[in-house]
């Protein structure tokens, strides 16, 4: 994996983040993101993107990259979900 590759999850990563910051500049009620949220939040969806991409461009066979995605997006939703809301009760959740 050469460093292109991994530059474009990053930044895709950057752009979705810019939803939440926009909201926190225009809104004032219902968006109180921290410095970690942003950090926390950029470092789940980049690794989400370059584990996409590995799975995509490593795996030839159709029926493993889809289960290899499904697991990936399900570790993803579960994973912002603790950090959201605290469903499974860890240290690291939100509320």
């Amino acid at each position: 994996m050469n460093m292109k590759s991994v530059i474009k999850p990053i930044l895709a990563a950057e752009l979705v983040l810019l939803v939440p910051l926009l909201a926190m500049v225009f809104s004032w009620d219902g968006w109180d993101w921290k410095p970690l949220d942003f950090v926390l939040a950029g470092v789940l969806l980049a690794g989400i993107g370059i584990g996409a991409h590995l799975i995509i461009n490593g795996i030839k066979q159709g029926s493993k990259q889809l289960i290899l995605g499904v697991v990936l997006a399900v570790l993803m939703i579960l994973t912002w979900i603790e950090l959201a809301v605290g469903i499974f009760g860890t240290p690291f959740a939100g509320s």
